[in-house]
């Protein structure tokens, strides 16, 4: 014996009919913020703003190796011109 039951209702029937709650209030509250993470952290993404960050220490950085680079060069220079 096989016997089929077929219960047309919407989401919102069929949540209170078996008495769970209404998450709905809930999951807009949760996705305004994950809305507001993420284009928090797409501004912080912004080419300009990445540039001023990372580009002054990494310019000296490099000044500063460069200096080295060069001073090193000129002690080698200078041993070899007094032998």
């Amino acid at each position: 014996m096989k016997i089929t039951i077929n219960v047309d209702c919407s989401p919102e029937e069929a949540r209170s009919f078996l008495g769970l709650p209404d998450v709905k209030p809930m999951q807009t509250a949760m996705m305004e913020e994950v809305e507001n993470r993420m284009r928090a952290n797409m501004e912080a993404m912004d080419p300009e703003i990445l540039m001023k960050t990372w580009l002054p220490a990494g310019i000296e950085g490099f000044e500063q190796m460069q200096k080295t680079f060069w001073a090193q060069m000129g002690q080698g220079g200078s041993a070899k011109d007094t032998d």
